[in-house]
């Protein structure tokens, strides 16, 4: 069953510029200006800033347990050492005392109430995997449109938008089965721009330089881009990829997934 396809927005005659960004973690004040002088803005998930790897005294983790603990769980992470980064959280949440589920949703919201405030009108949002997808109706204002598993048609063009990402040894908010994640792809059908949180399934664009491992890429992602063909691909979630940019057949590929660290969109234009 195709998603269903919200309708056209209008763009001014001539040509159409669209702003995408991905990862935002925590960027309110780019977030706020990031369709300047653009028809719309396009945002693919990771609003949240839960822990910042480039530096670590930013995030919802630093905030409670401060940056000492949050310089060894990115030391553990980022040598693969999952199990011991997990008990080493669990001991932190049991020192401080507070309930786990309840302390972040706190904290999330305090984000969420900023950035969702920061959004431009139109502006098309998918979940990231960092994201609380049950959170987003009670913040997403009239201008803000959210897409999961479903199109939307901007200046002519048919994007499709498939958000959240798949299991990983991180345990994220929003992370679900490849068979869930693959049937979103398939309800979408054939569309101009392909638009997902995570890449697909492609080593070069999967890998992460600075982290030193590779993330989860999908598999259906890359099924899809190679039997029909969309113009672009656009996808985050990997900061520094180690190809930000490729082509697969017919498909341009583009991570935009750096607006944390730069503020700047990408700019898609026709």
């Amino acid at each position: 069953m195709r998603g269903r396809t919200t309708a056209d927005t209008p763009t001014a005659a001539g040509v159409t510029r669209i702003n995408v960004v991905s990862d935002v973690h925590g960027n309110v004040r780019d977030l706020a200006r990031a369709k300047e002088g653009d028809d719309a803005l396009i945002c693919l998930g990771d609003l949240v800033l839960f822990l910042d790897y480039a530096d670590h005294s930013r995030g919802i983790f630093p905030e409670l347990f401060g940056v000492e603990n949050a310089d060894r769980i990115v030391e553990l992470r980022t040598a693969r050492r999952f199990a011991e980064a997990r008990e080493l959280g669990r001991r932190l949440w049991s020192e401080l005392g507070l309930d786990r589920d309840t302390a972040i949703e706190s904290a999330v919201r305090k984000q969420y109430a900023e950035l969702f405030a920061a959004f431009p009108a139109p502006t098309y949002a998918t979940y990231g995997n960092v994201d609380i997808p049950a959170l987003w109706p009670e913040y997403a204002r009239e201008g803000t449109t959210v897409l999961d598993g479903e199109r939307a048609v901007i200046g002519g063009r048919v994007f499709g938008f498939v958000g959240g990402g798949l299991h990983s040894p991180s345990r994220t908010p929003y992370e679900i089965s490849e068979e869930e994640y693959a049937a979103k792809v398939e309800a979408i059908g054939e569309v101009d721009v392909l638009c997902s949180h995570i890449p697909p399934d492609v080593p070069e664009l999967v890998y992460d330089t600075v982290a030193r491992r590779f993330e989860r890429g999908s598999r259906a992602l890359l099924d899809a881009i190679r039997r029909t063909r969309p113009r672009y691909a656009l996808f985050g979630h990997v900061h520094q990829p180690l190809a930000a940019r490729m082509r697969i057949g017919a498909t341009e590929c583009v991570n935009v997934g750096h607006f944390a660290s730069t503020g700047r969109p990408w700019t898609l234009q026709w």
